[in-house]
C-alpha cells in the first residue's frame, strides 16, 4: 500500500513538472504545415511536430517575405502566411542591383542562389548554406585561386566529399553539393536546410545534389558571380 501512494505521489510529481500541451496546438502546426508545402517552402510531413524540418520551412517563408527569420509561426508570419499575398518559396526574383547578363547571383539574406542566363532569364535557382562572415559581397568569377584548380568534380576535405565544386572566390570558396562522408556516402545534413541558417559552412556555397550538377554545368571558367545582401 505504501510504494503503491509513494508510486502515485511520484507520478503525480512527473506530470506536474511536464508542461502541458496546448490545446490545438497540434492542429495548427497541421495546418501551417500543409500551407507551407502549398507554398513550396517543403516543410515536410504533415505530422503536428514544429520540428527542425518544419522550422526550416517557415525560415524560407519569412525569407521570402522579408520577416524576421526565426523559425517561429510569429503573429506577422501567420497573417502573410494565410493572406492573399502569400508568395511562394521556391521561386523568387532576383535581387535588384545584381547586375546583368549571365551571371549567378547569392543573396546572403534569402540564403538564395539564382543561376541567370543571357537576356536575364532564370533557368535555376535553389536555397543554400553559406557563410556571410567568410564571404565577402561584390563581383567574382569562377576561376583558379591560389594555384588551386576551378573546377573538380570530386574535391575533398578531411573526411568529406565536396562534389561538383566550382571555385569563384579567393582562396577555397566555392559551389559545392552538401559535403558527403566518404565513410557512408551520407550528407552531413538533409537538403530541406538549405534555404536557412540553421547551418553555417566554412565559406563555401554548399547545394543540393541536382542544383550543384546544374551549377557546375552552367559555370565555366570566366562566370561571373554577384553577391548581395538583400
Amino acid at each position: 500500500m505504501f510504494r503503491s501512494l509513494v508510486a502515485l505521489l511520484l507520478a503525480g510529481i512527473v506530470l506536474a513538472a511536464s508542461p502541458p500541451v496546448p490545446a490545438g496546438a497540434a492542429p495548427a502546426v497541421e495546418r501551417a504545415q500543409r500551407r507551407l508545402n502549398h507554398l513550396g517552402c517543403k516543410s515536410g510531413p504533415v505530422d503536428g511536430v514544429m520540428g527542425e524540418w518544419t522550422r526550416s520551412a517557415i525560415i524560407r517563408f519569412q525569407s521570402r517575405h522579408r520577416l524576421s527569420q526565426s523559425g517561429r509561426l510569429t503573429a506577422a508570419t501567420t497573417r502573410r502566411l494565410y493572406g492573399d499575398r502569400a508568395r511562394r518559396c521556391d521561386v523568387r526574383p532576383v535581387p535588384r542591383h545584381s547586375g546583368t547578363g549571365r551571371r549567378i547571383v547569392i543573396s546572403q539574406r534569402q540564403n538564395w542562389v539564382w543561376v541567370v542566363a543571357r537576356g536575364g532569364r532564370v533557368v535555376a535557382q535553389s536555397g543554400m548554406i553559406d557563410n556571410p562572415g567568410e564571404l565577402g559581397t561584390g563581383w567574382k568569377r569562377v576561376g583558379s585561386y591560389c594555384g588551386r584548380t576551378a573546377k573538380i568534380r570530386h574535391n575533398t576535405s578531411g573526411s568529406l566529399w565536396l562534389d561538383n565544386f566550382t571555385r569563384f572566390a579567393a582562396c577555397g570558396i566555392g559551389f559545392h553539393r552538401i559535403p558527403r562522408y566518404m565513410s557512408n556516402g551520407n550528407q552531413i545534413h538533409p537538403d530541406w536546410m538549405v534555404g536557412t541558417n540553421l547551418r553555417q559552412s566554412h565559406g563555401c556555397i554548399r547545394l543540393p545534389k541536382p542544383f550543384s550538377a546544374r551549377l557546375w554545368d552552367f559555370g565555366r571558367i570566366g562566370t561571373r558571380v554577384r553577391v548581395v545582401k538583400g
